[in-house]
């Protein structure tokens, strides 16, 4: 489904201020994977995300989704193929519109745009109000809100709901839920993984966390210095738990953590 062939970014490339993002990266990730990607600030999480969105462009090497070498393919020719949800719940909806608009211009997204035309029959009205009644935050019943009056768990829950409404084959959860308190990153969290399995999506997800790396998703790999240092999955995912992976991170870079979270090292 989608693959990685030594793939190469580095920023600001000649310079003296060059940051080798990405180093030879090689993965193959198979349909229906829930993969976790944990590792310290510029371990290269965020960019090989943003490769696979087509934010950033490979210096070399090549990405293939669903046999499609799509390295050179701008974002929006994989917008079709991409779902994706930011850390800052702002970055996914639109303020100003009411949570009806904007999941009805999610919903019309490839097609004539326009609120009008978005909105026009009951029909679609009936169809967004039940995809909000799964959420579970009651905004079935408020579909005339504007988004920017959310709390930060319910514009994230409405950002994955935008980012899922039509077929597509990749989501990509880029620390979706690092700006929200511990209670909605939960709710999120369990929301993100139901929607993934009820559509058998292909989701990559970074966190910082390693206990979130290994309570969701059915496959971890740890990042560090733009390579990937441990893939697990399987029976052996399984018999991992958080002290095991501070030992591994540990004996991997040299660098010790304290703690389950890897924003630091």
């Amino acid at each position: 489904m989608l693959s990685f062939r030594n793939a190469f970014v580095t920023f600001n490339p000649g310079t003296p201020l060059a940051v080798p993002a990405l180093r030879g990266v090689d993965l193959d990730i198979e349909k229906g994977e829930f993969v976790t990607v944990i590792g310290t600030n510029g371990a290269g999480k965020s960019t090989l995300l943003s490769a696979v969105a087509g934010d950033v462009r490979l210096d070399k090497g090549h990405i293939y989704i669903d046999g499609n070498d799509v390295t050179f393919w701008p974002a929006e020719q994989r917008a079709g193929m991409i779902g994706r949800v930011f850390q800052e719940p702002r970055a996914g909806t639109c303020s100003s519109l009411t949570v009806e608009e904007n999941l009805a211009l999610a919903a019309s997204r490839g097609w004539r745009r326009g609120l009008g035309n978005a909105l026009r029959t009951a029909r679609k009205r009936c169809k967004i109000a039940d995809q909000l009644a799964r959420l579970g935050m009651g905004l079935e019943d408020r579909l005339g809100a504007v988004a920017g009056t959310l709390s930060g768990g319910q514009r994230q829950a409405l950002s994955l709901l935008m980012a899922t409404l039509l077929p597509m084959k990749i989501l990509i959860l880029d620390e979706h839920t690092a700006a929200l308190d511990p209670g909605a990153a939960a709710t999120i969290l369990n929301l993100s993984a139901e929607i993934t399995g009820e559509q058998r999506l292909t989701a990559l997800m970074v966190t910082h966390s390693m206990r979130n790396s290994l309570e969701f998703g059915t496959r971890t790999i740890m990042m560090n210095a733009g390579r990937v240092l441990l893939d697990i999955h399987g029976a052996e995912r399984e018999t991992y738990d958080v002290s095991d992976f501070l030992n591994l991170f540990k004996q991997t870079t040299g660098s010790a953590v304290s703690d389950d979270s890897l924003l630091l090292a």
